[in-house]
């Protein structure tokens, strides 16, 4: 009994110990993760990807043309309807 005793006392101490070291490594990386994403060079690169994103859509959506059905040839002139309206910063609508 004193054997299990000493090893629960372990357990609870280890955890107590493990969780807020592991809040605090939390806290530094979510803290480093937000720093870069405000970046400005990270966002121009984010920006710049979906762009070529919505590029490479285009293209593959011209090249494909009257081959799509009909439901997915109506869904694609709504979304590039609502990319004309969309600003340059992401989220405007």
């Amino acid at each position: 009994m004193r054997y299990r005793l000493a090893f629960v006392a372990g357990v609870v101490i280890g955890y107590v110990l493990g969780t807020r070291a592991g809040r605090e490594r939390y806290e530094q990386l979510r803290k480093g993760a937000r720093r870069m994403a405000e970046n400005p060079a990270v966002r121009n690169m984010g920006e710049a990807a979906v762009l070529g994103g919505w590029q490479a859509a285009s293209r593959a959506a011209e090249a494909v043309g009257d081959r799509l059905p009909a439901q997915v040839s109506d869904r694609l002139r709504t979304v590039r309807g609502q990319r004309a309206r969309v600003g340059s910063e992401w989220g405007e609508g």
